[in-house]
């Protein structure tokens, strides 16, 4: 059986907070979403579960994290450096905030990180193996 990750976030509007997913490229699986949650899926083995904040209190007693604050950061890796400048500014405009730490630039690896429109901090990120390998062996 194949391993997969599904990454939960809590999420104030469940219908914006699909449509910024998908601005930013993932696709919905309707066979895994309904009223109060939605599947978005990045790649074979990666999925993003939204869930609303009702049915997300059926799960946990714990709080939901304040949109301000830093509960951890999800890195997506992208195809090319112009990808993850597509996905910052995909972020941008679809409710989200684009450049929330510092652009990471280090020739072989370039990231953006930004927020969804709940606060969940993402990193689009692109990285040339080949080149990351030359550098730490020299």
């Amino acid at each position: 059986m194949a391993k997969e990750v599904f990454i939960s976030l809590p999420v104030a509007d469940l219908a914006k907070a699909k449509a910024f997913y998908q601005a930013i490229g993932l696709e919905n699986n309707p066979q895994l979403s309904d009223d109060t949650g939605a599947c978005m899926v990045w790649s074979e083995a990666v999925s993003i579960m939204l869930i609303t904040h009702a049915k997300w209190r059926e799960f946990t007693d714990r709080p939901i994290a304040p949109s301000n604050t830093s509960e951890m950061a999800i890195n997506l890796s992208c195809d090319s450096r112009e990808a993850v400048d597509v996905m910052n500014q995909a972020a941008a405009k679809h409710g989200g905030q684009a450049d929330v730490n510092p652009i990471q630039d280090h020739s072989f690896m370039y990231g953006r990180d930004f927020c969804d429109p709940d606060g969940h901090i993402w990193g689009a990120m692109w990285m040339d193996m080949a080149a990351a390998t030359e550098e730490s062996a020299s």
